[in-house]
């Protein structure tokens, strides 16, 4: 019985021999190779100290901050899209004598009109004894009362269409 108990632990040991050359031979230089791997995957990532997995995280944080960013700015962008549609961003400017015995061009219309043609056109007549100034309400680049010929090429420059002399 001792030979056979013996025999077990000659065999016992000579497994752990065994698994000890295989471990120093074949496991030991795999670990080896997968944490040059790993060392080579996070210098890919960034090559900072952190792990890559932290380097990840701060990347999706970023990124979340971005998108909210650009959220904003697209809410931002599409109520200055609203208020343009208000602003007075069509100017036409015409300067003419209005009467024969006056020059330098002295009278004038002008025309102050949003995208859509909306807005007025103020005229000034001046003559040697007075100067006087109209204003008329315009819709869709045409005056709601009848219009000087000079309102109406203050109308058509602010519209921007060229005109024909």
């Amino acid at each position: 019985m001792e030979a056979t108990i013996l025999a077990a632990v000659a065999a016992f040991i000579g497994a752990l021999i065994a698994l000890l050359v295989y471990h120093l031979a074949i496991v030991r230089p795999a670990l080896r190779r997968v944490r040059a791997d790993l060392t080579t995957h996070d210098e890919l990532l960034g090559g900072s100290a952190a792990p890559g997995t932290a380097r990840l995280s701060s990347v999706e944080q970023l990124s979340q901050a971005l998108a909210a960013q650009v959220e904003g700015f697209e809410r931002r962008a599409s109520e200055l899209e609203r208020l343009s549609g208000t602003d007075v961003s069509r100017v036409g400017f015409v300067r003419y004598d209005a009467f024969d015995d006056t020059g330098s061009e002295l009278s004038y219309a002008l025309a102050l009109l949003n995208r859509e043609g909306d807005g007025v056109v103020v005229s000034s007549i001046y003559s040697r004894s007075d100067t006087r100034t109209f204003g008329k309400a315009v819709e869709k680049f045409k005056p709601l009362v009848n219009a000087s010929g000079e309102e109406l090429s203050a109308i058509t420059k602010a519209r921007g269409v060229k005109e024909e002399r």
